[in-house]
């Protein structure tokens, strides 16, 4: 069978428009197509790849685990979920780990976790979920409309009810919405599809606060900036406060589909057996290769690296801008950096990605004014540096055409 580009057409549902280019091969941070044209990978499968391309660790866990026990059920635990719940229990505030196969899964149990802790300890009036505008936690209904982009959300029938929205980086927006009745506050503590927005200092202690002060748990989305992304652990270490719940996936696997929830022990047990579950949650498999990428990750030196990476990386953006005019702003935490357009070339991210890609450079979009870099973890110096000045390249074609 010969597989091009034409038979995605023939035989796909039509809600993606991927690019013309099909990816065959990948080592590190470096990428080859069917034509065998090399790409430097600044996408990173969208903040997934935290170790590149066939990263050895990875390799061998899967093969490894591969050869021994892939799915059980969870009629029965498994090894490899255990040492890596563990290990998350012993990284970070939480005490318990429930596992999922994807980010939207994982709010989408953070979620009703919430809901079932509100009734359980408060009643029934005890339900309004409160969210950011331009938040994104996934694309199931629930999770989507909690999701503050109705363009998302909008076309499917009757929503959800009792969740609201406030304005990220605003106070008194969420003043104004929360009360009593509130059972939980989530939000990305960097949010990522709505901008690369990192949250204030007053702000994201305000919000907590706020939790504290009406009973309301709070949420955070790690699913994007999680697992090293901005050069911590988790986001959250860098901020002075923590959630309730968090919940984490892309990069926890690597590239292998898993998602988790972490909780307390006291806001865990409201999910007893039978109340929440997923076949294939926390499948041996899944949880080999994260083990592997959460050991690889969670060293000094790859996390230090990270916010070396950022400083560069950000350093050569602005001296691209200080040739072609084309950014109002370089902003992000770690290496989830967002590059905004100028009014000049607003709405045009896409064509800034369809130059790079030309390159041979993969970035990403975050809405359509917004360019973003999400490349490996330990990515090398080297690659970084071809892959900006393939970058250049792109920027000035636009600009000159």
């Amino acid at each position: 069978m010969t597989v091009t580009r034409a038979l995605f057409d023939d035989v796909m549902v039509p809600n993606y428009a991927p690019s013309a280019v099909i990816p065959v091969k990948g080592q590190g941070s470096r990428v080859w197509d069917q034509n065998d044209k090399e790409y430097i990978d600044f996408a990173g499968g969208i903040a997934v790849n935290c170790l590149g391309h066939c990263h050895p660790a990875l390799v061998s866990a899967l093969k490894e685990q591969g050869e021994k026990i892939w799915h059980l059920s969870n009629v029965m635990t498994n090894e490899p979920a255990l040492r890596l719940a563990k290990k998350l229990v012993d990284a970070t505030f939480a005490d318990k780990v429930y596992f999922a196969n994807s980010g939207a899964e994982s709010n989408e149990a953070a979620l009703k976790l919430a809901r079932r802790w509100a009734l359980d300890v408060h009643g029934e009036h005890k339900s309004q979920i409160i969210s950011f505008k331009q938040g994104f936690h996934g694309r199931t209904f629930f999770t989507v409309t909690v999701g503050g982009q109705a363009a998302y959300s909008d076309g499917f029938g009757p929503k959800p009810g009792a969740v609201d929205h406030a304005e990220y980086n605003d106070l008194e927006s969420l003043e104004a919405l929360i009360s009593d009745n509130t059972c939980a506050v989530m939000m990305e503590p960097l949010q990522g599809e709505g901008g690369i927005v990192s949250p204030t200092p007053e702000f994201i202690k305000g919000v907590r606060e706020l939790c504290d002060k009406h009973n309301a748990l709070l949420i955070f989305d790690e699913v994007q900036s999680g697992v090293g992304r901005t050069g911590e652990l988790y986001a959250y270490m860098g901020l002075g406060v923590a959630p309730d719940i968090l919940t984490t996936a892309k990069a926890l696997g690597g590239g292998f589909p898993i998602g988790a929830m972490l909780t307390t022990t006291e806001i865990a047990k409201h999910l007893k057996i039978g109340t929440h579950g997923s076949t294939y949650g926390g499948n041996p498999l899944a949880c080999a290769v994260a083990e592997a990428a959460f050991d690889t990750v969670n060293t000094p030196e790859v996390l230090g690296g990270v916010k070396e990476k950022e400083a560069f990386i950000k350093a050569e953006l602005a001296k691209i801008n200080d040739k072609y005019k084309v950014f109002k702003d370089i902003r992000g935490e770690g290496l989830l950096i967002g590059a905004e357009l100028t009014e000049e070339y607003k709405g045009r991210a896409k064509d800034f990605l369809n130059a790079a890609m030309e390159q041979g450079v993969m970035t990403l979009v975050a809405g359509a004014n917004i360019i973003r870099f999400t490349p490996s973890l330990v990515i090398p110096q080297e690659d970084i540096e071809l892959g900006l000045a393939r970058f250049e390249k792109a920027v000035a074609n636009l600009v000159n055409a």
